[in-house]
């Protein structure tokens, strides 16, 4: 259900979140997130995620009524003039479709491994502050099959409006849970036998060609400035390292990851009959 409420003005009280969407930080305390996009929008309101409001000038209603009839609450989508939505920040970034919603409940560890099917493919994030960046791994992980998202408390949460951003909206079909004591989670996987992966550019351990990832694993992640910690370190079950030339260092973090999922991807498909 959807109710069109045409405005001359983003004074419009109903319309605070999307004049403060920079303040990304306070959307999340309470509780709810700005998306941006066509694209962004129709991955919301596929999803079970609840809905509150969107706004866009008149002509891009019709193409997201389909998707909105079939939503069993009532959203209020605001409707104005393209001259009144670019005094927006970020309008021409996205075209002037937006949508306010409400931060889904993260999932508990037990909830993540029930619905996951082996072999499991989980990741977890060490420190990875920078909500571009979250979003761009969010994007890989769903991409290559990722069953659940394990973060500590220093990184951001997935759902910053720029995180959301970054991860295309794909962040809505991936379960995720953010605790500050992400070692302990990860020896419960490891006791569960999931093996703990650790992506550690200067690990002389293995490299990512040597390792086998056919069976269920957590691919571990750090940050970009400080790496994974040593108390992270500790509680993997090994490190493994991609190969670089030319004295390069490391990889951004959504580069590495892409290349981990996507290698483990390709020793599963590798090992199905027919592979």
């Amino acid at each position: 259900m959807f109710e069109v409420h045409p405005i001359d003005s983003l004074e419009d009280p109903r319309l605070v979140p999307y004049r403060t969407m920079r303040r990304q930080l306070d959307h999340f305390e309470q509780e709810i997130f700005i998306t941006e996009g066509d694209k962004v929008v129709h991955r919301l309101l596929e999803s079970s995620i609840p809905v509150i409001s969107l706004l866009m000038p008149g002509h891009e209603v019709a193409q997201f009524e389909p998707l909105l009839t079939q939503r069993s609450e009532r959203i209020a989508v605001f409707t104005a003039p393209k001259a009144i939505l670019e005094k927006l920040t970020g309008f021409q970034l996205y075209r002037g479709v937006l949508g306010l919603a409400k931060v889904p409940p993260a999932s508990t560890l037990e909830d993540i491994l029930r619905l996951a099917t082996p072999p499991r493919m989980l990741v977890a994030l060490d420190g990875l502050s920078n909500a571009e960046n979250l979003g761009s791994v969010v994007r890989n992980a769903v991409a290559f099959g990722v069953q659940g998202l394990l973060l500590n408390g220093e990184s951001a949460p997935p759902y910053l409006r720029r995180a959301v951003r970054s991860s295309m909206g794909t962040i809505f079909k991936l379960p995720y849970l953010q605790t500050n004591e992400l070692p302990k989670s990860l020896r419960e996987l490891s006791r569960q036998g999931i093996r703990v992966v650790a992506a550690h550019p200067h690990s002389r351990e293995k490299q990512i060609a040597e390792a086998s990832l056919t069976t269920d694993c957590c691919i571990v992640f750090g940050s970009e400035g400080h790496g994974i910690s040593p108390e992270i370190l500790q509680a993997c079950d090994e490190t493994i390292a991609i190969p670089m030339q030319q004295e390069t260092d490391s990889l951004n973090v959504a580069s590495a990851s892409a290349v981990f999922l996507y290698e483990v991807q390709r020793q599963r498909t590798a090992e199905r009959p027919g592979g």
